[in-house]
């Protein structure tokens, strides 16, 4: 039996980067599948098109220059070093100058970008070339968290916000991985399609930290931060309000009224909603039973368990699996 609340030690929270740790946490759920990833190198003129679509984008220029073209705004002038995250499946389109024709990109590779092999894809034309490393990973259809409704469709990182950060490091890895040949390169490169996404996210949400507004001030503020890093870090541990509160070293009444305030959620609605998108995650890639998952989120009883993950998913937990595993044909 677990010891009263007041009489529990505090938990420490966890070392690093908590707001990095969080926004891997939530890349994590927030995927479908591995990331797939091209290389280009593409002789002006030329226009590539990626249709809207629930698809994760990110493109980096590692030679010459190209705009980006979409709804979300004016066209962005992309420079060697420049990255840009689309991260909402907004249609758009990458070209040498604003104006010019395009072609699907699935037509250039020769099928869905989502079932692409790593490509090498290559425009010859007389105008100067642009060399694009290009990844993405397709989102998962079910409830978002909150952190990536507040994300703008499309974050542009400039060479020189990224220098000297872990982004320029990821960058520079992505390069040199994908110039490989060897056997375990793609397996390589779809982790730092991944890790690219949590450096541009992380750049970004340090950027509006000045602002101090929304999900931005959740992850900064060290009592409420300090709590989502405990729960990400350990989702199945039997979490209360008073437990919680006194791991940040916070009154119960302080604790709940702060979480509420910033997070528009109490902690135990957090706790659950977590816990759902951490077992869909675990539905969607691997076969333990149900029991097992069940614990691991923190139920004893599956019967409870597929109650509430039907209630914050939408769909009965060997459902999900099964049209998971059934488009995916694993």
């Amino acid at each position: 039996m677990a010891a009263p609340a007041h009489t529990q030690p505090r938990v420490p929270v966890r070392s690093g980067d908590v707001v990095a740790d969080i926004v891997a946490d939530v890349v994590a759920a927030t995927r479908r599948g591995t990331a797939v990833y091209s290389r280009s190198r593409l002789h002006a003129p030329w226009g590539i098109s990626i249709p809207a679509g629930a698809f994760a984008s990110v493109h980096v220029v590692t030679a010459g220059a190209c705009w980006l073209v979409s709804e979300a705004g004016e066209p962005i002038h992309l420079t060697r070093g420049d990255v840009v995250l689309v991260s909402s499946g907004l249609a758009h389109a990458l070209v040498d100058t604003p104006g010019r024709p395009v072609r699907p990109l699935a037509e250039l590779i020769g099928g869905p970008l989502e079932k692409a092999p790593p490509t090498e894809l290559v425009l010859d034309g007389v105008g100067p070339a642009t060399g694009l490393l290009c990844g993405g990973y397709l989102l998962d259809p079910g409830p978002r968290h909150p952190l990536t409704t507040m994300v703008p469709p499309v974050v542009h990182i400039r060479a020189g916000q990224a220098r000297g950060t872990g982004l320029a490091a990821a960058v520079d890895l992505l390069s040199a991985e994908v110039e490989r040949a060897d056997p375990g390169a793609p397996a390589v490169v779809a982790s730092l399609v991944d890790l690219l996404f949590v450096y541009i996210l992380r750049a970004w949400l340090a950027e509006q930290s000045r602002a101090c507004g929304g999900w931005v001030r959740v992850l900064y503020d060290p009592v409420v931060g300090g709590a989502l890093a405990l729960i990400h870090g350990e989702p199945g541990r039997p979490w209360t309000v008073p437990s919680l509160a006194r791991a940040v070293g916070a009154s119960r009444a302080t604790f709940s009224r702060r979480f509420t305030e910033l997070t528009g959620q109490s902690p135990m609605a957090y706790v659950t909603s977590w816990r759902m998108m951490v077992a869909a995650r675990l539905l969607r890639e691997h076969r333990a039973p149900l029991r097992e998952i069940a614990e691991r989120v923190g139920y004893d009883s599956e019967f409870a368990f597929a109650r509430a993950f039907k209630r914050t998913i939408g769909r009965a937990p060997g459902h999900y699996r099964a049209d998971h595993l059934g488009q995916h044909g694993s």
